[in-house]
């Protein structure tokens, strides 16, 4: 008996069939028709399938792989595609925007030189700790929504409401405020366009990026963030030199700014007005947490990525305005001259090369500061959009906000950020301005509740770490000052929150007044309003040591052969990269 077949290179289907006369089995082999490239697009839309290559809580796994806990390996859609490289370069240029470049000239003009490194210095340092906490949890439990779900898991899950409304809402609001600001970018080289031209430009650009998911906001991100940190290393190798003597005007400048006008430009009032700026600088320095649930490899890329925060805290901040400190005095009246808070004309880096005569560079800072707006857009609809799909995955969110497609976008929460960007044409009219002012109310105190709330979280999660009898050994990384360090970067949250309502009530250069008050804090008061809302409707009780859940989601790693695998693997790489790899 012979079988007969007919193949062909393409996807098919067989049937078989017995020739009863001749006692031969014939195979007939159909083919699919391949689908069309369009027809593969429109499919990528359609409700993902969740595999085990795109789950964030892994339930079972293969040999040498990590093992999650009690959650449903399809309950994620989320793509596991963020390598190495991109959470790298997103944690070390990924908050270096226009807070640094541009804000930092109005901290300087409100505080003094002093107060501008003292502030951004102190504000680094609570990152520190807040980016060792968050990496911490994030390698135990890498889930979707990140601080949001750990502040409904560790501390309270009214609080979590709030927060993920916070950090949403927040994030929603930035959308249309960095296109307008892009807008306002191009107007340094013409004015002569409509800035809803450009609004329009920029729009389009970002729904392009996040047409390919999260590797399309990963990459640009990666690129966006190498052209940030060449300009800010190039600016403190050119600093160094201006400061020396070493420009076309061969002037020294040494410390003189700093002796006049002086060291401080209003007393502690200039102090506390800086901190707000500098918690705007680093904002968006937590999403390398957001990011950890579509990572590919989380317990070695976040501890790689929150490394970096101390190195971009002392290199690109400290030092970098350092300079700024003693080449621009903060008497300076082009630093409070522009037009806005993205007006690249009142750049303290810019006005300190143009003062140099140097005449080519503006214009290139000027477009790095336009690569930073767009950074920024980009990642509001990424924060924006990964947190609302948590949120609707939690019921405390509309549900169709939950969808994800076939490529891992959440594709509802991307549309809904990305049709928020259309309040930008607002700005088109002349109550724009005021209309965005009241909007950033709503989120003006954003970072300093995420930021809090993830130290708090990480307190409450090593005591119920400890008292449901686990030990420190069992975590794969470790926060290098502990729970102290969550501690300290609470308190100083804490802190900035009461000198921002200090400044609230007192304004700079103002009388008190109530609609001053409620344009700086009316953040407050809402996210409040939000926790006592959802905790009247749900009932929701505190989280306790005790009452904690340590296990859904967790990923468990046998963690004592993890790190010998690790130390084998250090052991045989060269000495310098054994150093390197300490530092970083």
């Amino acid at each position: 008996m012979a079988a007969t077949s007919l193949e062909t290179p393409y996807d098919y289907y067989s049937n078989s069939s017995t020739d009863g006369n001749r006692g031969e089995t014939v195979t007939a082999v159909f083919t699919k028709e391949r689908p069309t490239l369009l027809q593969r697009m429109i499919d990528s839309f359609k409700p993902a399938q969740a595999t085990q290559n795109n789950s964030i809580e892994l339930d079972v796994a293969s040999p040498g792989e990590e093992r999650g806990n009690g959650v449903d390996k399809d309950e994620s859609k989320l793509h596991q595609t963020l390598k190495n490289r991109h959470l790298q370069m997103i944690a070390i240029g990924g908050s270096i925007g226009t807070g640094l470049f541009v804000g930092s000239g109005g901290a300087l003009a409100s505080g003094g030189p002093t107060a501008l490194v003292l502030d951004f210095a102190i504000i680094g340092f609570m990152l520190f700790n807040v980016c060792m906490a968050l990496a911490e949890l994030a390698v135990a439990f890498p889930i979707s929504g990140s601080f949001y779900v750990y502040s409904s898991r560790f501390l309270d899950p009214a609080w979590g409401f709030a927060m993920g409304w916070n950090y949403a809402l927040n994030w929603l609001i930035v959308m249309p405020l960095e296109l307008t600001a892009a807008g306002l970018v191009i107007r340094y080289w013409t004015d002569s366009v409509n800035i809803a031209v450009w609004i329009t430009i920029f729009l389009i650009a970002i729904l392009i990026i996040n047409v390919f998911g999260v590797r399309g906001y990963g990459e640009v991100e990666f690129y966006i963030s190498i052209i940030k940190v060449i300009a800010v290393l190039g600016f403190i190798i050119l600093g160094i030199v201006l400061v020396f003597g070493g420009g076309p005007n061969h002037e020294y400048v040494g410390g003189k700014y700093w002796h006049n006008p002086g060291p401080f430009a209003d007393g502690f009032k200039g102090v506390c007005s800086v901190f707000v700026t500098a918690a705007f600088a680093f904002s968006g320095t937590e999403l390398v947490g957001l990011a950890a649930a579509e990572a590919a490899n989380p317990r070695k890329t976040i501890p790689r990525a929150t490394k970096q925060v101390f190195w971009r805290i002392t290199i690109f901040y400290i030092a970098s305005l350092a300079l700024i400190g003693c080449l621009v005095p903060y008497t300076s009246p082009r630093l409070l001259g522009g037009s806005s808070s993205y007006d690249a004309s009142a750049s303290p880096f810019v006005i300190a090369i143009e003062n140099a005569n140097i005449k080519v560079l503006p214009s290139i800072f000027n477009a790095v500061i336009l690569c930073a707006v767009l950074s920024v857009g980009n990642s509001s609809v990424y924060g924006a959009s990964r947190t609302l799909c948590a949120l609707a995955e939690c019921s405390q969110a509309p549900k169709i906000l939950a969808y994800i497609d076939r490529k891992g976008r959440p594709l509802s929460a991307v549309a809904l950020s990305m049709l928020l960007g259309f309040i930008a044409y607002i700005n088109c009219a002349n109550v724009g301005p005021k209309v965005f002012n009241w909007l950033l109310a709503l989120s003006g105190l954003s970072s300093f509740f995420t930021w809090g709330s993830i130290c708090a979280c990480h307190v409450m999660f090593r005591l119920a770490w400890k008292q449901q009898g686990h030990t420190l050994e069992e975590l794969v990384f470790v926060a290098p000052f502990g729970i102290w360090g969550s501690l300290v970067g609470l308190a100083l949250n804490i802190l900035c929150l009461i000198a921002q309502f200090y400044i609230a009530v007192f304004p700079q250069g103002a009388q008190p007044n109530a609609e001053g008050f409620f344009q700086a804090y009316l953040a407050a008061p809402i996210v409040l309003i939000m926790y006592i809302l959802w905790k009247i409707l749900k009932r929701s009780p505190f989280m306790w040591p005790s009452t904690i859940d340590l296990e859904t989601g967790r990923r468990l790693i046998e963690t004592s052969q993890f790190i010998e695998e690790e130390r084998a693997e250090r052991m045989s790489w060269p000495l310098w990269k054994r150093f390197y790899n300490k530092l970083c």
